[in-house]
This record gives structure tokens, C-alpha cells and sequence, in this order.
């Protein structure tokens, strides 16, 4: 077993006093100060220690050209593999764990890592994930359209085992399918549901069925391995197909020849304003539209528009997003990639974003191919989208509260070298704009700079609720390779050499058995 240093500090232990009042009491109280003030020194050490070299304070100016390489990583560098005894899956599972992954395709991903957890977690042999791609893109392609199969089942061998079907079951010289028994999980499910809960059914089955399976495990969890495993499957196992990613590499490289360009995921669209409940700045006819889709897919709501703006709920408009940049100093020739769906609204939107930033690309102009069209239907084309935003030299989010495609990168980024991200903190800017619109201008642009001074821009950080864990993997997923906090020590250079001896002594074990 291995000792976990607690990051909270030490744990204080109070004896009872028995002393009196005279000299014999006050070296008692001295000695107990001087105890106290030891650990609370102590205490004080391991925490900063245990987030030494991380931003402490905010920039006091921001020059473009900085951002266009990659955040300070503070001595921080990405690692995901274990640092205690991880065994190998046992030979013998519990039984087989089905999951349908509903959403788009970034709330997919989350929901297969938190499956290949729930199984590492009930000892289950993991099948492949179902992508409930029909009901929200029309595509049926599914987890083998989109991700490189042997890579994944590869990837996790030291983690779980992984099937691409449940296999039949031969029972007196007959074979019989596993029926799973289907199971609703509920919406962030602690651990010990899965290890109460389910795995009853599991044992008493043989194959449980969890549908839908978007949230459906905790984020928070209080065990940095699981945490790890998590950064596993989303950082490394889920590699998209050959053709995908050799596509979305075409696209930057083309990008790249005319010099560094910024990506960004521009959330205009229907379903994100319908659901943000911000009307008033369309037509009525477009309002109307608007008003139809909320009520046909979100719960009724109180929705005032200014309450709204005025709070950063509403999406930032295409020009907001010209206006933020001109702010922090990009000029016209800055290049810049989209990552959108249809914008709403239309080229009255886009008109003043393009007045301000002309080299606008998404992956149509920039790779006018009948390949593209073939690979970018669906889930491809997001997949593309999100594999260009993740090369790019700086992302820009416009909508990062319940976007998964903002998130997910956002935690890709982070892990993938501490990627420059420009964050707008909407509800801060949200009363520069109103007053702009008011005609109230004078000092704009400081006031933009101001309040994006104080937003992180790709750097290691703490995680804040409600800030995700797949937005922000730091520290569990990050290490120092000269950390004073034992916790944050990088593991060996030979660890995966160390796994696959356990994994071959386990396999060597269970051939001694059978034979």
C-alpha cells in the first residue's frame, strides 16, 4: 500500500489539559503554541509547495505578442500515469458494462471516460461504447466512425478490458446471448452507486445496461488515480480515425504557411441562444423561431433579456468578439479560424466582426476538397473543428458556461502544453458593453484590458466550482519533475515498462491455470 499525503495539511490532535495555573501551566500553553504554530508552518509549506510555481497573481499588462506562444507552465508538465501500485484488470470480471453516450460529440467523450472509470471501478469488462449519434446529428457513423478502435482498446489495456460486443455464454453445450439489464444512472452518481447499486445487478445478470449516460458519474472525486484514468482515455486512448485527423493536420498546416493563427468557437447559434433565453436583439420573426425551440427542448423559465445581459448569461455576439480582441491589441491582419455551426442571424451578425478581423477561415475555405465534404458530415466535422482548435496558437472561447466543446478544449489545451486561451469573462464585460451601446465609450478599450487582465489565459490553475474537471485536469493530471510536494512528483520514466510486467505476469498467470 502506498501513503497518500493529504493536501489539506496535517491533522491536529488535541490532548486534554492537566496542568494548573502557576509555571508548570504556562510551559504547557508555550509548548502547545509552539506545537500549533509548528503545524500551521508545516501545513502552510505543503500547500504551497503542493501548487508551487503556479500564477500567483495576475498580469499587470498584456502584450499579443507573448500570446501567441503557450502560457508559463509554472514547472508544471502534463502526466497522466499512475503514481501508486495500479494493478492490472483481473483475469475475472464482475460481468460486462454496456453504456449509451448521448449528446454531441465532446459530451460523448466525457461520457466514454467516465465508462471506462465506472468499469475500472465494478471491475467490469468494458463494451464499446454506443455514441447516441442519431439523435442529435443525424449520423449514425458511431464510436467506429470517429475513433481509431485498436488505439483505444490499446491504450487502456493496463486499465480495463475492453470488448467490442458481449459474447455469448455457453451453458450446457448451448450458447445463449447476456441480456444486459438496463439501468438509469442517476445525474452524477457517486462511486458507491456504481459499487453498491449497480454491480448488484451486474453480479445477479451478468451485463448491465446504463442508458443515458451523459453525467452520470461524479467529477469530483476524492482519489487522484481515478482522476488520472480519466486524462487516460480523453487525453490518449480516444485518438479520432486516420483520415480525420490527417484532414484536420491539412487544415493547419495550410493555416500555419502564412504564420501563427487563433481558433475560435463562436457560439451564435440557435440551440445556445434558445437555451441562454436571449431574444431581443433579433427580428420578431427570428424571435419567434427562437421561442419555438426553447419551449420544444429546455424546461419553461423566467427569461428576461436585460436581467440577463447585464449578468454575462447571453452569448457574446460576433462583434463583442471583434471589439475584445481590437482591446487586448490584435490588428486586421491577425488570421483567424471558426468553429461554428450556422450562426443565427445571419451576415448582419458577422458583418462588423468582419470588418474588424478580414481573415476569417473555417475548414470549407481553407480545404475546398470532396474529401472534406465526405469526412465532414456529423460527428466528423465537429471532430475536425476540434482537432484545428487544438493545434491552433491561441483558442478563444465565446460561450464556455454549458458549451462541451469550449470545456473539452479548454482541458485539452491545458494538458497538451499549457496552449494559450483568451477567456472573456462575460458578466465583467457585460457592463462595458451596455454602456458602449448607450454611448458611453470614452476608455473602452482600458476598461476591455482591465477586466481581461484578471481572466487566466491557458496557465495552471486551482479548479473552482463550477468549473469542470475536464476543463481544468490540474494538478491530478500534472506533475514536477522537482517537486518539493511528494504528491507532486513525476512518475518513473519507465512506468509503462513496469505495467506491462504486471500485465504479463497476470496474463502468465491465468495461461498457468487454464493449461
Amino acid at each position: 500500500d502506498v501513503l497518500f499525503f493529504s493536501r489539506a495539511g496535517f491533522h491536529r490532535q488535541h490532548g486534554r489539559h492537566t496542568g494548573g495555573f502557576g509555571m508548570k501551566g504556562m510551559i504547557v500553553k508555550l509548548s502547545l503554541a509552539a506545537v500549533v504554530l509548528l503545524i500551521c508552518t508545516l501545513s502552510l509549506f505543503f500547500s504551497s509547495t503542493g501548487t508551487s510555481n503556479i500564477q500567483s497573481s495576475y498580469r499587470s499588462e498584456i502584450r499579443v505578442e507573448e500570446l501567441w506562444s503557450n502560457a508559463d507552465s509554472g514547472g508544471w508538465r502534463p502526466s497522466s500515469a499512475p503514481r501508486t501500485h495500479w494493478p492490472p484488470p483481473p483475469n475475472e470480471s464482475n460481468g460486462y458494462l454496456r453504456v449509451r453516450c448521448n449528446g454531441g460529440l465532446n459530451q460523448q467523450r466525457s461520457a466514454i471516460s467516465n465508462a471506462v472509470l465506472a468499469a475500472r471501478i465494478m471491475n467490469a469488462t468494458l463494451v464499446l461504447p454506443e455514441l447516441d449519434a442519431n439523435s442529435f446529428w443525424h449520423d449514425d457513423s458511431g464510436f467506429y466512425g470517429i475513433y481509431d478502435v485498436e488505439h483505444f482498446i490499446k491504450t487502456l489495456r493496463y486499465d480495463v478490458k475492453i470488448v467490442e460486443s458481449i459474447p455469448e455464454n455457453q451453458k450446457s453445450g448451448k450458447k445463449k446471448k447476456i441480456k444486459a439489464f438496463q439501468l438509469r444512472p442517476p445525474r452524477d452518481a457517486p462511486i458507491s452507486w456504481y459499487t453498491n447499486d449497480a454491480l448488484k445487478k451486474m453480479k445477479e445478470h451478468g451485463a448491465i445496461y446504463l442508458t443515458p449516460f451523459s453525467h452520470r458519474l461524479a467529477e469530483e472525486i476524492d482519489n487522484p488515480e481515478y482522476q488520472r484514468l480519466r486524462c487516460r482515455v480523453n487525453y490518449h486512448a480516444l485518438r479520432f480515425k486516420p483520415h480525420i485527423m490527417k484532414l484536420s493536420q491539412s487544415i493547419v498546416d495550410k493555416l500555419r504557411t502564412q504564420g501563427p493563427f487563433m481558433s475560435i468557437h463562436l457560439r451564435f447559434e440557435m440551440d445556445m441562444l434558445a437555451f441562454a433565453g436571449c431574444f431581443d436583439i433579433f427580428t420578431p420573426q427570428e424571435q419567434k423561431i427562437l421561442k419555438k425551440y426553447r419551449e420544444e427542448n429546455f424546461a419553461p423559465k423566467r427569461l428576461v433579456y436585460n436581467e440577463r445581459r447585464a449578468i454575462g448569461k447571453c452569448p457574446l455576439t460576433p462583434e463583442e468578439v471583434g471589439l475584445i480582441l481590437r482591446a487586448l491589441g490584435f490588428d486586421n491582419s491577425t488570421r483567424i479560424y471558426l468553429a461554428a455551426g450556422e450562426l443565427f442571424g445571419g451576415e448582419r451578425f458577422m458583418k462588423p466582426f468582419r470588418s474588424l478581423f478580414p481573415r476569417l477561415e473555417n475548414h470549407s475555405s481553407v480545404e475546398n476538397s470532396e474529401e472534406l465534404a465526405e469526412n465532414t458530415r456529423g460527428l466528423a466535422g465537429s471532430a475536425v473543428d476540434y482537432m484545428v482548435c487544438l493545434l491552433s496558437d491561441i483558442f478563444m472561447p465565446t460561450y464556455d458556461g454549458p458549451s462541451n466543446f469550449a470545456n473539452n478544449l479548454l482541458g485539452h489545451r491545458l494538458y497538451y502544453g499549457f496552449r494559450t486561451t483568451i477567456r472573456p469573462d462575460r458578466k465583467s464585460l457585460a457592463p462595458i458593453f451596455i454602456d458602449k451601446e448607450n454611448g458611453r465609450t470614452a476608455g473602452f478599450d482600458e476598461a476591455i484590458r482591465k477586466v481581461m487582465l484578471k481572466t487566466n489565459f491557458g496557465e495552471p490553475h486551482k479548479r473552482v466550482s463550477p468549473e469542470s474537471f475536464y476543463t481544468n485536469s490540474w494538478p491530478e493530471c500534472f506533475c514536477q519533475t522537482s517537486a518539493k510536494n511528494p504528491a507532486d512528483k513525476c512518475p518513473p520514466n519507465d512506468i509503462l515498462n513496469i505495467m506491462n510486467d504486471e500485465l504479463e505476469k497476470t496474463e502468465t498467470h491465468a495461461n498457468s491455470t487454464i493449461s
